[in-house]
């Protein structure tokens, strides 16, 4: 009975011990399909990184979400998508820089050989009397437009650059604008353009940078002026919860609806909204400071009938 027993106790001892050898080799193999399964999600890893590297982009590391190696997966898929998009801005600006150098070619050079030939002409006494004076008017409006360009261009530069400083103060922007309006009243007059503004009786004080917020009235007014061949523009400020919101319109020949999401582009110059002046920088301009003032700038246009510019600027 004793040996009975005894032996009883062996079998169940051997059967608990192949029981355990049998969990440890699941275990094991668990184990090797685990580590055999990182091993080739890393190599796969590897390799498109080594793709990515040779200049193939595109490529994104594909993986499950439950993965061991999801989370360096998505880590680095974020981080290939960042400097893809650090890449593309790099290409926008070298291309917008190519194409600056090649328009200064056109907007300097060829203003200044028109100066420097009427300058010829009556310091050679080619032209006398009325017709000098008439080559003199003819200069002094050319280098005007040039001194002109050449500011904007400043600007764009420093805008680019981050190199301007600003500074915000509490100013009523109904009478800042109103103030910017009356210097445009003459020119509105030269060139018979009818004005209309609607603008509050009271006061409105938000933070601005006065000289910012000049720059981009006048270069809206400046753009449908010189663009749009209108003959009446409309000047409105309206105040709602959150923001105070400036419209600029005008009856001009308007923006086709193929040339309206490139408007604010750097250097874009559409046939149909622009006259053969301008060099692509005021709009431009126009929206980086806006959006230095944390607002946000809307166009609509329906051509041959009217074109607004919605400005909104946070109270």
């Amino acid at each position: 009975m004793n040996l009975e027993w005894r032996t009883k106790v062996i079998m169940n001892n051997v059967n608990i011990l192949l029981i355990i050898i049998a969990v440890l080799i699941i275990i094991i193999v668990c184990l090797l399909y685990y580590i055999l399964r990182i091993k080739k999600n890393l190599n796969n890893i590897v390799n498109i990184l080594n793709d990515i590297k040779k200049g193939n982009r595109n490529r994104k590391i594909l993986i499950k979400k439950n993965n061991v190696a999801s989370e360096i997966s998505f880590k680095i898929n974020e981080i290939t998508n960042s400097y893809n998009n650090e890449i593309i801005e790099l290409k926008k600006t070298d291309e917008a820089h190519k194409q600056l150098l090649t328009n200064l070619s056109h907007d300097v050079k060829t203003p200044l050989t028109s100066l420097i030939g009427y300058l010829d002409a009556v310091c050679s006494g080619v032209v006398e009397g009325k017709e000098k004076d008439e080559y003199i008017n003819i200069v002094r409006n050319k280098a005007y437009n040039l001194k002109e360009f050449v500011d904007m261009l400043f600007q764009w530069f420093k805008l680019d650059s981050n190199e301007i400083v600003f500074y915000f103060e509490k100013t009523d922007i109904y009478e800042l604008t109103r103030n910017i309006i009356i210097d445009w009243i003459p020119i509105f007059e030269e060139n018979k353009i009818k004005l209309k503004v609607d603008i509050p009786n009271s006061e409105l004080y938000i933070n601005l940078d006065v000289k910012s917020y000049e720059r981009i009235i006048n270069n809206l007014i400046q753009n449908a002026i010189v663009h749009s061949n209108c003959n009446s523009i409309n000047i409105k400020i309206i105040k709602s919860i959150n923001n105070v919101i400036i419209k600029i319109s005008d009856n001009g020949k308007g923006i086709s609806k193929d040339n309206l999401p490139y408007i604010f582009d750097r250097l874009y110059k559409c046939d149909m909204a622009r006259s053969k002046r301008g060099n692509g920088l005021g709009l431009s301009i126009v929206k980086e400071l806006v959006n230095c003032h944390k607002g946000n700038i809307l166009v609509n246009s329906t051509p041959n009938k009217q074109t607004e510019f919605q400005i909104s600027l946070p109270l």
